[in-house]
């Protein structure tokens, strides 16, 4: 068998294409040899960014020894956990279930009915620290296959029936209580790091989900503590902007290096409405810049945005970003170089290795917007980290919601248009010939069905869309994909959404992606999304569906709130007085900016056209000046003209 790769989109896959292992994608073609050979299949899980995936590559399928090994005695499946979440999903349960713990590069075996019966993740070329190598691993599996194949198959239905997971679940009959939001509230208060900001120990990521949760509730000092530290440190780019995946220690000094857009679509709108908030200049600063780092790097010619930076290049990890003295000195001079290692902390010897990760001074010098566009100059000719250039729906949902939203509290039309051109993008090359959403997209190609997720978060980016641009074509499009979404995700009988479609391909089992981490999880997306759609038609079929999530998951989340932050959001929504806006009038700007002054979780906006939008019908001027309609628990004030009567009604 040769490698099959070559002919793949995905640059993870790509990566591999030269390997001498004969990887194979997963498809039909592998899956029946696997069938007809009575051989394991082994499925190995990574994606473009992950620096130990590289670091495996590298030890052990570069070497033509081990790749003859793999290649006699199993069907080896290379996958891209990225483009098919829904696999990830299932094969790393089983890893956390059989080792304890998790992560990528993710190397599960799977009998050819595709159940899993060993995983693991990264396994070193010899075997050290307790660790078996991974020839020892592939010898051990291939032994066990060969003695006791029977017996391992006749697992698999008790295997698969446990791969279920939250596809199981119940709803809960007990009524959803305010209780549970303020007992997520102390709870994330018993878990907050007052010293350094976040939640718990090392390794921190990022919490965008829970800042939005705790500043929907008016808490202010765990979130905008944590806004504060993560800005200030390594995490953050300081030269070019937008965030790091996490970070390694508890203070946010050093990052794992891999830019996700994912990441920082949902900072951005966390640091946008942290600002709303607390009015703190940092935080639409940091908003601002995340979003121009994406428009300047991480923008198709197309308009959609590319999934990932990697952590690494040359072949060290952070090696782009970090500095000397001595580089400072050669790119700006000894005075500015002054400056600059005073207020970004570089010092010699450094803290990563021998150089340095710029965090954030306490007192802004004159003259660092020069040195810093100086710096971004220079660091622009070394050798940049690889590009993941897929465009994932559902991370561009999240990128489409972050950039309206901003463009329109910031009145930066740059940003709207941004928005509006990756909303076009999507809708129209990431879908089939029959009109159904599709997952990935790259080198003009679109393949994959599309995840609940990828309907959930583009419902949601659709109607923040509609709110900050008042075009009625994103609000039709998102009533649209929203009875998509009921008609194919939907389960009728437990209620909720399942991780797939009713016409994706039959895997070993059919999930529910349930967690809000690191992103929030379809079900979550779909029952925000939703809600506010029913507050915008008043349509209580929309409602009732979204009910039917928070029926499943509000017990859970009450004893993990950070586990489901955006789940939690939904509840707020639920049980929360929600304002219903109408704008009508030739120009509603200041009523428009009296909305968007102040974070209001709890309102949702229409004006424009009234061209299909329930909450605009029958609304018009009064005495020929725009007006603002307020409506809340199915009863409506008389419209007011003046931006302060506005205000008032909204206090």
């Amino acid at each position: 068998m040769a490698n099959r790769l070559a002919a793949e989109t995905s640059p993870y896959l790509l990566q591999h294409k030269d390997n001498p292992v004969a990887w194979e994608p997963w498809d039909d073609r592998a899956l029946s040899r696997a069938r007809e050979e009575s051989r394991p299949i082994l499925l190995s899980i990574g994606y473009s960014a992950c620096h130990w995936c590289h670091v495996m590559e590298r030890e052990s399928f570069e070497d033509e020894s081990t790749a003859a090994y793999m290649n006699e005695h199993f069907v080896c499946i290379k996958l891209d956990r990225e483009e098919r979440p829904d696999l990830d999903s299932i094969y790393m349960e089983a890893c956390q279930a059989m080792t304890g713990h998790g992560g990528w590069p993710l190397n599960a075996f799977l009998t050819p009915e595709q159940v899993p019966f060993y995983a693991g993740t990264y396994f070193p070329p010899q075997e050290r620290q307790g660790m078996p190598s991974w020839l020892q691993v592939l010898r051990a599996v291939a032994e066990a296959w060969s003695e006791r194949a029977d017996e391992i198959r006749a697992t698999g239905e008790s295997v698969a029936e446990r791969l279920q997971g939250g596809a199981g679940l119940e709803p809960s009959r007990e009524p959803i209580s305010p209780q549970v939001l303020d007992g997520a509230v102390r709870t994330l208060r018993g878990m907050y790091d007052s010293r350094f900001g976040g939640f718990g120990g090392a390794p921190k990521f990022p919490p965008a989900s829970t800042i939005e949760l705790l500043l929907g509730r008016g808490e202010t000092e765990m979130s905008a503590g944590t806004l504060r530290a993560m800005a200030a440190g390594g995490m953050y780019d300081m030269v070019g902007g937008g965030f790091a995946r996490y970070s390694v220690d508890e203070r946010w000094l050093v990052p794992h290096f891999e830019k996700m857009l994912y990441d920082n679509a949902l900072l951005a709108r966390a640091y946008l409405h942290g600002w709303q908030v607390t009015a703190e200049p940092l935080f639409r600063e940091v908003c601002e810049e995340t979003l121009e780092w994406a428009l300047r790097e991480m923008r198709g010619p197309e308009g959609g945005f590319f999934s990932a930076l990697d952590a690494d290049s040359e072949g060290e990890e952070g090696l782009f970003y970090v500095w000397t003295p001595e580089q400072l000195r050669d790119v700006l001079g000894p005075d500015d170089a002054a400056v600059a290692a005073d207020y970004y902390g570089v010092r010699p010897g450094g803290n990563f290795e021998g150089r340095t990760i710029l965090t954030r001074g306490a007192d802004q010098p004159p003259g660092l917007d020069d040195i810093r566009r100086r710096l971004y100059e220079a660091r622009a000719e070394r050798v940049w980290p690889g590009l993941d250039d897929k465009r994932l729906t559902s991370w561009n949902a999240l990128m489409i919601a972050a950039l309206a939203e901003a463009g329109a509290v910031l009145e930066r039309e740059d940003f709207l248009d941004a928005a509006r051109t990756a909303g076009e993008f999507v809708l129209r090359d990431l879908r089939d010939r029959e009109g159904r959403l599709l997952r990935t997209y790259k080198d003009g190609e679109a393949k994959l069905n599309a995840y609940l997720e990828d309907h959930a978060f583009l419902l949601e980016a659709l109607l923040v869309l509609y709110e900050s641009t008042f075009e009625p074509r994103w609000f039709a499009a998102a009533r649209e994909l929203a009875d998509t979404t009921i008609e194919r995700f939907a389960d009728e009988k437990r209620g909720g959404f399942y991780e797939t479609s009713s016409d994706h391909e039959q895997l070993v089992a059919r999930r529910k992606d349930l967690e809000d981490h690191p992103i929030p999880s379809g079900n979550s997306a779909a029952a925000l999304g939703l809600l506010r759609l029913a507050a915008l038609t008043g349509e209580h079929a929309y409602e009732d569906r979204a009910a039917g999530v928070l029926a499943l998951l509000h017990p859970l989340a009450a004893r993990h709130p950070q586990a489901f932050s955006h789940l939690l959001q939904g509840i707020d929504f639920h049980l929360a007085t929600v304002r219903e806006v109408a704008l009508a009038g030739d120009d509603t700007r200041e009523l428009e900016r009296t909305v968007r002054a102040q974070f209001r979780p709890h309102v949702v906006l229409a004006g424009g056209e009234p061209d299909g939008v329930p909450l605009l019908e029958d609304r018009g001027p009064v005495d020929g000046r725009a007006a603002a309609y307020v409506c809340e628990g199915f009863a409506c004030r008389a419209p007011v003209t003046e931006p302060a009567e506005l205000r008032e009604l909204l206090a």
